[in-house]
């Protein structure tokens, strides 16, 4: 096993304005696993205005995949994560970029590195097009949830 660090990069974007997309993405929740597609469980070990902390478990052919994340937010528009587990950890930067038309640019850069239990990291194109799935299904959800709380016009389509 290598201990090599691995860098990956996504970018999405949502139809949904920069401040509703920052809230949204940094209010963690144990729904969110259920949002990403996974099969997970998610344990919310704190939150607060500036900080949240969490636990993702999954039950892996191999034996259970662990990791505590902890979340610092950089208001308006970035926030840090840092996740340590028993197969890997990653270091995560954030990024909200605000466009025309209401939406919302969002970035995502991480460096992931396997630890003792873990395998080789995968090849950059199968991460991140894994990462742009999980992605995705987050901005759907997300997309909706702005479409039922924003105010509807009253012209018909």
């Amino acid at each position: 096993m290598t201990n090599l660090v691995s860098t990956y990069k996504i970018r999405r974007v949502f139809r949904a304005p920069l401040p509703f997309v920052y809230e949204w993405c940094t209010d963690y929740t144990k729904a969110d696993r259920r949002l990403q597609g996974d099969h997970g469980s998610r344990q919310i070990i704190k939150k607060t205005s500036r900080t949240a902390v969490y636990e993702d478990l999954n039950e892996t052919p191999h034996g259970w995949m662990w990791s505590r994340q902890t979340v610092t937010f950089h208001p308006p528009n970035r926030w840090h994560a840092t996740a340590v587990g028993n197969y890997r950890t990653w270091n995560l930067e954030y990024c909200l970029r605000e466009l025309p038309d209401g939406r919302t640019e969002f970035t995502m850069r991480g460096e992931r590195r396997a630890t003792a239990l873990g395998v080789k990291n995968p090849p950059r194109a199968v991460l991140e097009k894994e990462l742009q799935v999980l992605w995705r299904n987050l901005g759907n959800a997300l997309e909706r949830s702005y479409r039922t709380r924003r105010p509807r016009t009253s012209s018909r389509r």
